[in-house]
């Protein structure tokens, strides 16, 4: 943008061509003479025409339906916050201004973005340096902290009854982003993947059963996530792996295992991954131990030699890049 005295700058310049086109106007037809004028009323501080009509372009609104209401959102935004959807806006070739950040858990390690971290538990005025035209939010913020956002930039919530489905979230980002096609590809090239992958596995792995557990090393408990949790329950439904009885009976997303119901899981694949960190963390390490004691031993993950340690920012993440990475995971360890 033109700073006020490089404008004034510009209208000097123009005054100066104004007077040029005057003295010599019989060498211009009237269709010349048209055309100047029209460059003068539509562009005084631009450098081309062709700028003008992108500056307008990019001005445009357009009003959608997100989960609060209508939202008059950019039909081309350029600097995008989409806190906790940066998978998805990765996916589809955009990459956000910020990236959603939390002091007790980190970020999205796995997406590798060098963007300034934003502190979702902070100040939301910190969104302001970035200048952001549009903001993208998931089920994490509430009508109240909607609202705050929306005094920063035009946000969008995502709905509630797309939130459990990646494929669903990746075409509402992409519509908010104005690329519906993208998100076409992206998932064309995605399903082709599952497709492929889940023929491998099943080859591979047969009936044989699953579990996915996670160390909680703050509380010093165990979770083990069932059939209908958001993160990883695409290794059943989409790519046809077996869960263990116990986590295709549960309702809940996940549950805290007792001692007593370890020897119970009997899963002959077992993949584990902690709440926070990374495997080189020694209070990680110290709390993977768990899994060596007694009752741990006639389990046929253990026995054998399948369990699996998972990198935790894309498995406790059901976005549609790090489902991908889940599946390539699978290969890597289940497929010889």
């Amino acid at each position: 943008m033109l700073r006020w005295g490089q404008k004034a700058a510009w209208t000097a310049l123009l005054m100066v061509a104004v007077l040029g086109v005057t003295a010599c106007g019989a060498n211009n037809t009237p269709k010349e003479a048209a055309a100047t004028n029209n460059t003068k009323k539509t562009q005084p501080s631009a450098e081309t025409t062709g700028k003008a009509e992108n500056t307008t372009e990019d001005n445009a609104t357009r009003k959608v339906t997100d989960e609060f209401g209508e939202v008059e959102i950019p039909v081309h935004p350029k600097r995008v916050v989409g806190l906790y959807v940066e998978d998805y806006l990765k996916a589809l070739g955009v990459t956000p201004v910020v990236q959603w950040y939390h002091p007790t858990w980190g970020k999205q390690d796995y997406l590798h973005l060098d963007v300034p971290l934003f502190d979702f538990s902070g100040n939301l005025e910190a969104l302001l340096d970035q200048d952001p035209d549009l903001i993208i939010v998931d089920g994490g913020v509430d009508k109240e902290k909607y609202d705050q956002y929306s005094k920063i930039a035009p946000t969008y919530r995502l709905k509630e009854a797309a939130l459990q489905d990646s494929t669903e979230i990746l075409k509402a980002v992409a519509d908010v982003l104005g690329i519906p096609e993208k998100a076409e590809t992206v998932l064309a090239e995605y399903k082709q993947k599952v497709e492929d992958g889940k023929a491998k596995l099943q080859q591979a792995v047969g009936k044989e059963t699953v579990a996915v557990i996670r160390l909680n090393v703050a509380d010093k408990t165990l979770a083990l996530f069932g059939v209908k949790n958001r993160f990883t329950g695409v290794i059943y439904k989409e790519f046809g792996l077996n869960p263990i009885p116990m986590v295709a009976n549960m309702t809940d997303y996940q549950a805290i295992i007792s001692e007593e119901v370890i020897p119970e899981l009997g899963a002959d694949h077992l993949i584990v991954f902690p709440a926070n960190g990374t495997w080189e963390d020694p209070e990680n390490q110290e709390a993977y131990k768990t899994l060596e004691g007694p009752l741990w031993k006639n389990i046929p993950a253990i026995k054998n030699g399948k369990v699996y340690k998972m990198e935790r920012s894309h498995w406790q993440t059901g976005a549609i890049t790090a489902n991908s990475m889940k599946l390539d995971d699978l290969l890597k360890y289940m497929v010889k």
